[in-house]
């Protein structure tokens, strides 16, 4: 699941890769000075061209020409690590770039690519280390020279790896709480979905018991909402659902809790309430929907009402049995004509 949310978030990817790009010029424009000044006019050229190759690059990921940036991206570290370690020694740390193209390669390519391409940038990775075994370098340096570019070389890697590691934790934490939030929620309304809400209420309800206070819930239909749907179709009936939550959402307090409960069905539930103050809520829900203008928001000939069925916590209930109740409650309210609202107190024997 991470990696399918991962690829999702490739555009943010490659605003990342324009931002590398640019701390890879600066990275090489600081070498131009370092080999001048060590007299390596060789790899002070290779930085040049480097740093004209990133700025390409650059432009094209700006340009969404993203396989020329990597093409040119995969040129620079290539040659660039293995001139670095034949001019002047694998000890410089000019390999230590190659390493990061892994976490990379693991992020924008499929399973299958990633695998060659971690599989011929680990050969790669050998030929060069093979090389420094048996060729001495070609324009060697000074070993507090060298020491002091594997530092440089080694301190720019790990703070690019550092940058990478948080993007890549935050790309994972976000995703995550996205993931979340489409689990518990209605994606057409944007409550919370049946299961959601199913959790948050028995978590109220357990809270109530131990606090001694009461809890009651609507249950909620809308009036002759498949005549909406046949007459007027199923787009505009997804409208007046995504109305009527905002517009119920705004009749109640903040932590109450709302859900779509089913197609047409939103469950309340009312923290610290008794069942006379429920009756109160539900019947100003209702009378807020019945006068609202519904002709002007979504068409002239539209008229929504609302039935609402009120229960209130018992000692010792469940949730399913609270909700049964709201939903007898419901359905006296539709068998007796409709928008309105009927309370249904628990049995004696409860």
């Amino acid at each position: 699941m991470e990696r399918t949310t991962l690829k999702r978030q490739r555009p943010q990817f490659w605003r990342v890769a324009r931002r590398c790009c640019q701390i890879a010029a600066t990275v090489d424009i600081a070498f131009l000075g370092i080999f001048l000044a060590l007299g390596s006019p060789i790899l002070a050229w290779v930085n040049v061209v480097s740093v004209a190759m990133y700025a390409w690059a650059f432009y094209a990921l700006g340009r969404r020409q993203n396989a020329l940036a990597i093409s040119l991206v995969w040129t620079e570290v290539l040659v660039h690590a293995a001139l670095g370690s034949i001019l002047i020694g694998w000890d410089s740390g000019f390999h230590y770039y190659l390493l990061m193209f892994i976490p990379a390669i693991a992020v924008t390519m499929s399973a299958r690519y990633a695998v060659i391409a971690l599989s011929s940038l680990w050969l790669y990775y050998l030929g060069l280390y093979t090389i420094s075994l048996y060729y001495p370098p070609l324009q060697p340096i000074s070993a507090a020279a060298l020491i002091g570019v594997n530092v440089f070389n080694l301190s720019i890697v790990f703070a690019m790896f550092s940058y990478l590691g948080f993007f890549y934790a935050r790309t994972v934490s976000s995703a995550s709480r996205k993931l979340n939030r489409l689990a518990s929620t209605d994606s057409l309304t944007l409550l919370h979905n049946r299961r959601h809400l199913t959790e948050l209420a028995e978590a109220e309800m357990t809270r109530a018991e131990r606090y001694k206070k009461p809890l009651s819930i609507l249950l909620i239909d809308v009036d002759h909402f498949k005549l909406i749907n046949d007459i007027y179709g199923h787009p505009k009936g997804d409208q007046v659902l995504q109305h009527l939550a905002k517009l119920i959402r705004l009749e109640l307090r903040q932590h109450d809790l709302i859900g779509r409960w089913g197609g047409e069905e939103f469950l309340i539930v009312l923290p610290e309430t008794d069942i006379v103050t429920a009756e109160q809520v539900a019947e100003r829900i209702r009378i807020a929907i019945n006068s609202y203008n519904w002709r002007d928001n979504l068409n002239k000939d539209l008229s929504v009402t609302l039935s609402v069925g009120v229960s209130q916590l018992a000692a010792n209930e469940t949730f399913n049995r609270i909700v049964s109740r709201a939903d007898k409650a419901l359905y006296i309210s539709k068998s007796s004509g409709r928008n309105r609202v009927t309370k249904l107190d628990a049995e004696p024997n409860t």
